[in-house]
């Protein structure tokens, strides 16, 4: 429920974030930019790399933020299954985490399993 409160406030922004999957390894941001720009102002691109292990390679994902909400679902509905860079990409709006969306810290089931239970 509040995640509907937020999308239907009146005060949100036209702008849209979408979340590319499948990308090629060697895809980079101007790539992106240009081939999303096709659709409309784009304001940011931010491709996901992995430097959590220290490689730094592509996670093969990214995310865009158009200007117009409009422009990006024409560009999910013309970009969505389409072959870049000899892969099927994946193009959907990136929806924000609620708190609807977040497990909760403590979990008392949470390290239980099938196996644990008592017949």
């Amino acid at each position: 429920m509040m995640r509907r409160r937020l999308m239907d406030s009146p005060r949100r922004s036209n702008r849209i974030n979408l979340y590319v999957g499948n990308l090629s390894s060697t895809a980079t941001e101007i790539d992106l930019k240009q081939v999303f720009s096709a659709f409309g102002p784009v304001i940011e691109v931010s491709i996901m790399n992995d430097e959590y292990i220290g490689s730094g390679q592509s996670r093969r994902y990214a995310y865009i933020k158009m200007e117009e909400r409009t422009q990006g679902e024409a560009a999910i509905l013309n970009l969505n299954g389409k072959s870049l860079s000899n892969r099927v990409i994946g193009v959907i709006e990136a929806l924000p985490l609620s708190p609807v969306n977040v497990t909760p810290p403590c979990n008392k089931y949470r390290h239980r399993s099938w196996r644990d239970k008592k017949e």
